[in-house]
């Protein structure tokens, strides 16, 4: 078996709970989730001419891929990947539904020991119905291989713990668990979630609650272990 790290986070744009735009506290934190892969959400990609991509990249040493839902001022505002292996291949996909603000998914394959993994890196709507369209597009791009190991990943926004439009998603995934991690300073809403293929690769999902973390954004990160089957010589 291969361990790896997996982890979500809602970057909220670089700026803190005390509203300041700090992307070197988003940075420093990323670096203690000691995480392999990161899908990160209301990422920007430019802020008062501040590049944050670059300035991830610089900081993690990963590969990094985006995707933009809409324009924030003179840089894009969407989806990210980090990743420490080789991202092979990156696909956008659109998850608008009607009058509601763009939403989307950035499905990442990162090379592995050889073999693939699949992240989808995602951040969904506020309404009810909005995200129960949306999760039935994800998990219809889910199911187009079912032979990868694939990770669903993201802020999910569903603010009740047993919200009715996550059930398709608990049928075809099974349980995972589900840390509060909104707002961050004192969580109560368990809006950022990961999901694995095989569920059996699912060793542990906890949210990372460091004292860093409590500042840097409004939503804490989910970390999840997983342990991946060894890649076929």
């Amino acid at each position: 078996m291969t361990r790896i790290r997996v982890a979500t986070y809602n970057v909220h744009s670089g700026r803190g709970i005390d509203g300041r735009f700090k992307p070197e506290r988003v940075s420093a934190v990323i670096a203690e989730l000691r995480a392999d892969v990161i899908a990160l959400q209301e990422y920007v990609s430019l802020v008062a001419d501040f590049d944050m991509r670059d300035h991830l990249m610089r900081a993690t040493g990963f590969q990094m891929v985006a995707m933009s839902t809409m324009r924030a001022g003179a840089g894009h505002f969407g989806n990210a990947v980090l990743s420490r292996w080789p991202i092979v291949d990156a696909v956008e996909h659109k998850l608008d539904v009607g009058k509601y603000e763009p939403r989307g998914a950035l499905e990442v394959a990162i090379g592995r020991d050889r073999r693939e993994l699949r992240v989808i890196a995602t951040h969904l709507g506020l309404h009810v119905a909005e995200r129960r369209d949306q999760l039935a597009r994800l998990l219809d791009i889910v199911r187009r291989d079912a032979s990868t190991p694939t990770v669903l990943a993201g802020d999910f926004n569903v603010v009740r713990g047993r919200g009715s439009e996550l059930r398709a998603c608990h049928d075809h995934f099974g349980h995972s668990d589900a840390p509060r991690t909104f707002p961050s300073i004192a969580p109560l809403l368990a809006l950022d979630r990961v999901w694995v293929m095989p569920c059996s690769a699912l060793v542990s999902i906890e949210a990372h609650r460091s004292r860093l973390a409590r500042i840097a954004s409004d939503h804490l990160p989910v970390v999840a272990t997983l342990d991946l089957p060894e890649a076929e010589s």
